[in-house]
C-alpha cells in the first residue's frame, strides 16, 4: 500500500510539475485580476482532477473494449512518459506548452482558460492521463488502492492550485535558472519511472 502510494505520488507529481506550471499559469493570466486568477486556478484544478479521475476509473475498461492488454499499454505508456521526460530534460516541453498556451489565449482569450489550456493539456495532459491509467491498472481492482490513488491525485491537484496562487512569488524566488534546473531533475526522475513501467510490462508479457 505504502509503496503503491509513494510511486503514485512521485509519478503524478513529476508529470504534473506544479513548479513549472506556475510559470505557465503566470503567463496565461497576466492580464487578469487577482480574483479572476484565483477562480481560474480553482476551476482548472477541479477540471483536471475530474479528467484524471475518469481516466483512472474507465481507462482500463476502454482498453479491454479495444482489445489492448494492460502490459502492452504499460510499455506504450512508458515510452510516452519517456518522451515527455526527454522533453523536460532537453527543454523542449516548455517551448511546446508555451506555444499551446499562446494559441489558446489568442483564440478564446480568457473565458475558457481554466478548461483549455490550463486543465488540459497543461495539467491533465497525455503524460498524466497515461500515468493515471497505468497506476489504476497496477492497483489491480483493489478498492483501497484506488481510493488512495484518487486521494493522491487530489493532493497533486491541490499542489498545482497552491503553486498557481503563489506563482508570482515562486517566479521571483527561483528565477529562470532555478526553474530550468528543477525541470531537468524532474525529467530524469520521470525517465526512471517510465523505464520501470516498460520493465513491468515486458516482465508481465514474458511471464
Amino acid at each position: 500500500m505504502i509503496d503503491f502510494l509513494t510511486s503514485a505520488l512521485a509519478t503524478l507529481l513529476v508529470v504534473a510539475d506544479p513548479i513549472f506550471l506556475s510559470a505557465m499559469f503566470l503567463g496565461l493570466t497576466s492580464n487578469l485580476t487577482p480574483k479572476d486568477r484565483r477562480e481560474v486556478a480553482l476551476r482548472g484544478a477541479i477540471i483536471a482532477f475530474c479528467i484524471l479521475g475518469a481516466a483512472g476509473l474507465g481507462g482500463a475498461k476502454l482498453l479491454e473494449l479495444l482489445g489492448i492488454s494492460l502490459s502492452a499499454f504499460r510499455i506504450a505508456g512508458g515510452l510516452l512518459l519517456l518522451s515527455a521526460a526527454a522533453e523536460m530534460v532537453f527543454d523542449r516541453r516548455s517551448q511546446r506548452l508555451q506555444a499551446t498556451a499562446e494559441t489558446a489565449v489568442t483564440v478564446d482569450h480568457v473565458r475558457n482558460i481554466a478548461a483549455f489550456p490550463l486543465a488540459i493539456p497543461l495539467m491533465a495532459g497525455p503524460g498524466a492521463i497515461t500515468a493515471m491509467i497505468l497506476l489504476a491498472g497496477k492497483a489491480g481492482g483493489r478498492v483501497d488502492l484506488l481510493a488512495g490513488l484518487f486521494g493522491i491525485t487530489a493532493l497533486v491537484m491541490l499542489a498545482c492550485y497552491i503553486s498557481f496562487l503563489m506563482a508570482e512569488r515562486i517566479s521571483k524566488t527561483m528565477g529562470i535558472t532555478g526553474r530550468a534546473v528543477i525541470s531537468r531533475l524532474l525529467g530524469i526522475i520521470l525517465a526512471a519511472l517510465a523505464v520501470q513501467f516498460i520493465i513491468d510490462g515486458v516482465t508481465t508479457l514474458i511471464g
